[in-house]
């Protein structure tokens, strides 16, 4: 059996791989193709592996693989949905705690030699209401975390009926009570631009929106101009396939923060199973 890796995975693999087969460089040979977010399974790649058997992604989601290519072409798919599972949790947790507590003005103030004490109101996330949308493994584990904080946790998802942690509830009332609103749902045809103009009328004025997951509620468009008084300040992560958008909220408040993607990048003492 001949593997291909496609992406930047830990310099570790190669090595480990040689008890399941050989490592190739060349995808017309390759059995199996491990990817992270770079490279896209499309018809023209499938075309062009004619020995392929296996897709494995490095992460949770599955957008950047046609899955119905592979299905035509005998090609399996799996993911490792639980391999960043707690570094994605840790990620948007780091935001919950960095927005409200205005870290970002505060430290661009200071490196711009003001000291900026009594000027920065911030808020905590204690007794706040945290709304999910979709609670999965990444979002159960962010919960538990928010629960630790002393927030109280609400949730909506179409295909559970209930939650270890989360209070269910329909997606009007989890926009309408939430303080904070975390996204984490995968990138599919009823979630792809979930969030409209709609949407945010329904949020409480200054809610903070996060989402470390893909662009499963951006809009092509965003609201024209950005819900100021409506929406607080809006953090999501950019992997280097999601180019910034001119008309998003980086244009809007000063305290909305867009790191790249590193959260997947994080080491684990673990190794998680591949999951069809």
């Amino acid at each position: 059996m001949k593997i291909l890796i496609s992406d930047s995975f830990d310099a570790s693999l190669p090595k480990r791989l040689e008890a399941f087969g050989e490592v190739t460089t060349d995808l017309a040979e390759a059995h199996v193709l491990l990817i992270r977010s770079k490279t896209k399974v499309t018809q023209e790649l499938a075309d062009r592996a004619p020995n392929l058997k296996l897709v494995i992604r490095g992460g949770v989601g599955l957008d950047n693989v046609d899955k119905e290519v592979c299905k035509a072409k005998g090609i399996k798919v799996m993911n490792t949905p639980a391999a960043s599972s707690v570094a994605v949790a840790e990620m948007a947790m780091a935001f919950m705690l960095a927005i409200p507590a205005r870290l970002i003005e505060a430290h661009t103030a200071m490196k711009a030699g003001q000291f900026p004490k009594s000027e920065l109101k911030r808020t905590e996330c204690f007794q706040k209401t945290l709304g999910l949308i979709g609670c999965g493994a990444i979002a159960t584990e962010v919960a538990r975390r928010a629960q630790a904080f002393g927030m109280k946790v609400i949730g909506y998802d179409p295909f559970l009926t209930s939650h270890p942690v989360a209070e269910l509830k329909t997606l009007d009332e989890v926009l309408a009570q939430a303080d904070f609103i975390s996204c984490h749902t995968p990138l599919t045809d009823q979630t792809k631009g979930m969030f409209n103009a709609e949407r945010f009328r329904q949020m409480k004025d200054g809610v903070i929106l996060i989402n470390t997951g893909p662009r499963s509620w951006w809009r092509p468009t965003w609201p024209r101009p950005w819900p100021r008084a409506r929406c607080g300040p809006t953090a999501r992560t950019c992997g280097s396939a999601i180019p910034r958008p001119r008309t998003a909220p980086c244009s809007a408040p000063r305290t909305s923060s867009w790191p790249p993607t590193s959260a997947a990048a994080a080491r684990r003492t673990s190794c998680a199973s591949a999951t069809p």
